[in-house]
């Protein structure tokens, strides 16, 4: 039997309703069936009667045989794949919530970028602990989620300790034009994928404004010298965060207007406090939640992070944009390996 063949016959749990939960339950829906888990009963009916998601996805046509429930036992219960496409502050509540349903050793594959608020932990770390002895991974990369439904070529990585589990799970999510490759250093592309978000907030703060473009490009490589530091710091490997999972996914988020957390860095750049601004959304924007966990692990490593100290200071301290982006301007240049 080929590979197909065999991810045809994988039951698959997808958890989360959300913009990126949906997208990726609409391309596994190509490979095998999927049952979408959602808390809102009007977004279910709208999936299992039209094939959509408007609130998320306002013009996007989903897989027809794409099934969604308000039950997590009905997603749960005889799925061979769960997939975690909840934000992360209730990826430990979910992970708790479903454990009287899933059976063991199924592998779990997060898509949420970002860290637990009280403990500072990954996601695969919140829910092994919730879930232990299931093979656990991440998808993760450079895939704004309205682009992927629209047709346009995009690449992901999937990150599991397991090569023959990555492997065999490679088939169920890449489809024609979603590139999937395997990568066998989950910690590291699980916190490029979070790290890169307080970058990006940075970055709309600049574009807002009136940085050119050699300061944007200044300061994404400053951006990227700062997720390798922390990132290898905290036990990822240098070439996965210079991969799709680490330098990939900065590049996309921090100059696509279709980003949330750089849209949060924009109005902060326009003047808003982050209250106004994120009462003016309707999704999360991950970045928001990140930095302070990212700038306490810094800070208990003596680790020095500019970019992530302004960042930090906008939105937990109230400094405004224009002096936190004078301040990484101003900052005393070294030699290029060092901080700074």
């Amino acid at each position: 039997m080929g590979k197909k063949g065999l991810t045809r016959e994988l039951k698959v749990g997808l958890l989360g309703g959300g913009s990126w939960g949906t997208t990726v339950a609409s391309l596994v829906a190509r490979n095998a069936p999927v049952t979408l888990w959602a808390r809102s009963k009007d977004t279910v009916e709208e999936i299992n009667q039209h094939s959509t998601n408007r609130r998320y996805l306002p013009d996007a046509r989903l897989t027809a045989s794409l099934r969604a429930t308000t039950e997590l036992a009905e997603a749960v219960r005889g799925a061979d794949v769960i997939v975690f496409g909840v934000p992360s502050q209730v990826t430990r509540e979910t992970a708790a919530a479903i454990r009287p349903f899933i059976r063991p050793w199924v592998p779990i594959i997060s898509l949420a970028k970002g860290f637990e608020l009280s403990t500072g932990k990954r996601m695969t770390e919140v829910i092994g602990e919730e879930l232990p002895g299931h093979p656990l991974g991440v998808l993760t990369g450079p895939n704004l989620a309205k682009e992927i439904m629209s047709g346009l070529a995009a690449a992901a990585v999937l990150a599991m300790d397991d090569d023959v589990i990555v492997r065999e799970l490679q088939d169920l999510f890449r489809t024609g034009l979603f590139r999937v490759y395997t990568n066998d250093d989950p910690v590291g592309a699980e916190l490029g994928g979070a790290l890169k978000n307080v970058f990006a907030i940075a970055t709309g703060m600049g574009d807002a404004l009136g940085a050119g473009v050699n300061t944007r490009s200044a300061l994404l490589t400053r951006s990227q010298a700062e997720m390798m530091r922390l990132g290898v710091a905290l036990g990822g490997r240098a070439e996965t965060l210079m991969g799709l999972a680490g330098m990939g996914d900065l590049l996309a988020t921090c100059t696509s207007p279709q980003s949330r957390n750089r849209t949060v860095g924009f109005e902060l750049g326009k003047g808003k406090t982050i209250e106004q601004v994120l009462a003016g959304m309707d999704q999360v924007a991950e970045g928001v939640k990140s930095v302070g966990p990212v700038w306490q692990m810094a800070c208990e490593r003596g680790i020095e992070l500019p970019i992530v100290r302004e960042v930090y200071a906008v939105v937990h301290q109230g400094a405004p944009a224009t002096s936190a982006f004078r301040g990484l301007l101003s900052t005393a240049a070294g030699s290029e390996a060092e901080p700074g």
